[in-house]
């Protein structure tokens, strides 16, 4: 029997923040669940740790255990390489699984054991069976696509009582009833993965597993889009309780989201919704939009906004701001617009951004020398933007995304938002993210970003591609973040290729310009 560590990295650091304390706990990953469970059915102990930045580390990590498995998100990637680092200099046998494993298997080889791809049972057994250090020449394996069976909540649920036990008020557990999505869009990580629904026998099982847990259930979908057939996961809930018998979250398109079937998930207790409208000139297939630009777009998506606010209390709507569509003053207005047209919607902003091997759309950036080689730890579509703008400056482009976001954080935008949504759990979410760290706090970073750029030479050449040299200002927060654990990050953790993904696949083919490695 061997001893086995699972640890799913939620923050990437230490955090006192009013959002990590009350949310993080909630934002727990599905398949470090899934991979404990599986450990212990090949027979195995297992100790599993969801790090939400509250914990202390040096006394919530196993010790001496044979297996180490870490779930990491990009942003988190630094903290895993100093665990791994720290772990196989216990003896353990480190691996790494999560979308950085997926994104980046070439660089996670040199600091993990193991690095997985696609993971499904048979994955985990091989890693358990054949597990030996590798130290320094990592191995990546993955199986052939996403599994088309997991273990449920109730096999789950010895390992997610622990982690809401943390979320002091609000407790979410995860659920899904598909992998994959059927769309197509250039910068996702799921837009080459097979849409497959999961077995909706279990499904109904793990709802009514749920009622004897919770007087009434919050659930979050965590299907990349959920809804794709809809009728047999309305059917799947509705068949296992009562009308409004539970508190969903999910991630749809608005292709998806009619009325007909919104006024089905007002029944069925939707509460808050995350549709993607992503740019007002592209990507329209998701909105039943693809004809429409610009104003037109907006005045047309904006009513179906507000359409769902009849049956839903919440609504984030996603966009991507620096596509290359995108050219001056006139996105980010059309986006002003459409905050004034729909004042109860909470605006979720990412920066353009390229991780290594999610999309094949990052190939076509490498190939123009437009990815910069921006730390891990600042790859969450917010804090950087590690694609050189097609048509901005980069002072230019930081001045548009900082008026966006004071307009859309500014105090008559949230009283706005407070005086049009009706339901008081929305209200106190909506104001707490715009007071934190996701509205203050990135329009605060925003500023100092822009600040450095023209202050600081040596910042500005790193932002042009012309220097390599990460400025001072990343290196002293991602000291300040790890703490402790700076002190085991391995040599070279910080810098990685840019260019992997391109010079992988046309290893020979490449001009000598394109054949540099950032080291």
């Amino acid at each position: 029997m061997l001893k086995i560590g699972v640890i799913d990295l939620v923050s990437k650091g230490p955090s006192n923040t009013l959002w990590a304390k009350v949310m993080h706990a909630n934002l727990a990953s599905i398949m470090p669940q899934v991979v404990a469970v599986w450990c212990e059915q090949e027979g195995h102990q297992v100790k599993m740790i969801c790090y939400t930045g509250s914990e202390d580390l040096t006394k919530e990590l196993p010790r001496g255990f044979d297996i180490i498995f870490i779930c990491a998100f990009t942003q988190s990637a630094l903290l895993a390489y100093a665990l791994s680092n720290f772990f196989q200099s216990q003896g353990s046998v480190t691996v790494l699984g999560g979308p950085h494993a997926r994104c980046y298997p070439d660089d996670a080889v040199k600091y993990f054991d193991y690095v997985l791809g696609f993971t499904d049972k048979s994955t985990i057994s091989h890693v358990l069976n054949n597990h030996v250090s590798r130290r320094g020449m990592g191995k990546f394996i993955s199986a052939g696509k996403q599994p088309s069976e997991l273990p449920g909540v109730k096999e789950r649920w010895k390992f997610i009582e622990p982690i809401l036990k943390k979320a002091p008020f609000i407790k979410i557990v995860p659920m899904l009833a598909s992998v994959g999505c059927p769309y197509t869009c250039s910068f996702c990580i799921d837009a080459a993965v097979p849409y497959q629904s999961l077995n909706s026998q279990l499904v109904k099982e793990d709802l009514r597993f749920l009622l004897t847990k919770f007087k009434k259930p919050f659930i979050v979908w965590h299907d990349p889009n959920f809804g794709v057939r809809f009728d047999e996961n309305m059917e799947s809930i509705a068949s296992a309780a009562p009308a409004k018998s539970f508190r969903f979250i999910a991630e749809s398109s608005l292709s998806i989201l009619t009325e007909g079937h919104l006024k089905q998930m007002n029944q069925n207790g939707f509460e808050a919704l995350l549709p993607g409208i992503e740019s007002w000139y592209e990507l329209g297939n998701k909105s039943k939009a693809s004809h429409l630009y610009g104003l037109e777009k907006v005045n047309k998506l904006s009513q179906h906004i507000n359409l769902i606010f009849r049956y839903v209390p919440y609504v984030q709507a996603n966009f991507v701001l620096g596509m290359d569509s995108d050219e001056g003053d006139e996105p980010f207005e059309l986006t002003k617009r459409f905050i004034d047209l729909c004042p109860a919607v909470f605006p979720g902003y990412s920066l353009l951004s390229a991780f290594g091997e999610a999309a094949p759309l990052n190939i076509e950036y490498q190939k123009t020398n437009r990815v910069l080689p921006f730390p891990f730890h600042f790859l969450n579509n917010h804090l950087a933007m590690n694609i050189k703008p097609q048509n901005y400056e980069w002072v230019d482009f930081y001045d548009k995304v900082i008026d966006l976001t004071a307009y859309s954080f500014s105090k008559k935008a949230i009283y706005r938002r407070f005086m049009a949504t009706r339901d008081t759990t929305s209200r106190w979410m909506n104001f707490m993210r715009a007071v934190s760290s996701e509205g203050y706090g990135r329009l605060h970073f925003y500023k100092e970003v822009r600040k450095q750029l023209i202050s600081d030479k040596s910042f500005r050449q790193f932002f042009e591609g012309e220097s390599q040299q990460l400025p001072v200002f990343y290196k002293h927060i991602i000291r300040n973040d790890l703490g402790l654990w700076w002190n085991w990050l391995p040599k070279g953790a910080l810098e990685h290729n840019p260019n992997a993904y391109l010079q992988k696949i046309f290893k020979d083919k490449l001009p000598l310009s394109n054949k540099s490695v950032n080291n």
